[in-house]
């Protein structure tokens, strides 16, 4: 177990509000966390999957997933079968027939006016669990506003925050840090600043990572 329970580990995690596996991830690291018991900090990173979506995407997810990977319909619904029943194990109640695709710039935007404030955390499972499995949509002002406003944001400064644009630097600034550590793909996590793990690896790997890290610090 943990070697160096006075330390706080720090875990940066790029991710995307549209990517399944970054909410599947993110349940793994949760329950990796209640095991290792030690203590630990966590930031989300902005990273845009699809940054060519437009707000207001005409379709369904089959319809979207069809024509950016250029895979057969047929194909993309036993995915989404599989992606389905994977989050079930994890207590996620995936509906990709009500989801509502959409860019999600704005959004990584909220996320980091919610960080300034101590919120962070909670508003990205309120817009996990608002895309993937309410149909929620997630990319226009109005709809985030009222999102924030359920974890305890101040609605009004959530729109000021939207309409100026003021956070888009910071989102611009995560990406391009991904770039530079050679991020493609997410979820992504770095432990500490030490250990990269990619992907929603099961909770054991996380488990492992974690008190590895804490074994370098004690």
């Amino acid at each position: 177990m943990n070697t160096s329970t006075d330390s706080v580990i720090k875990i940066d995690i790029w991710s995307d509000v549209a990517c399944p596996w970054c909410y599947v991830g993110k349940r793994r690291l949760e329950r990796a966390l209640a095991s290792f018991g030690g203590q630990t900090s966590i930031e989300f990173h902005s990273f845009e999957l699809a940054p060519d979506t437009p707000v207001d995407f005409e379709g369904s997810e089959v319809d979207f997933l069809a024509r950016h990977k250029g895979m057969p319909r047929e194909r993309v619904e036993q995915m989404l079968a599989q992606m389905t029943a994977v989050a079930a194990e994890e207590g996620l109640a995936f509906d990709f027939d009500a989801l509502q695709h959409t860019k999600t710039l704005k959004a990584h935007e909220l996320l980091h006016h919610a960080k300034t404030i101590g919120r962070q955390a909670e508003l990205k499972e309120r817009l996990l669990k608002a895309y993937f499995e309410q149909g929620r949509h997630v990319g226009r002002i109005d709809d985030l506003a009222a999102l924030a406003a359920e974890v305890g944001l101040e609605p009004g400064a959530a729109r000021d925050a939207l309409e100026s644009g003021k956070f888009a630097a910071d989102v611009a600034a995560d990406i391009a840090q991904a770039r530079t550590l050679g991020i493609s793909g997410v979820p992504f996590y770095v432990f500490d600043g030490q250990v990269g793990v990619s992907g929603a690896q099961p909770s054991d790997v996380f488990v492992d990572v974690l008190n590895r890290v804490a074994g370098k610090e004690g």
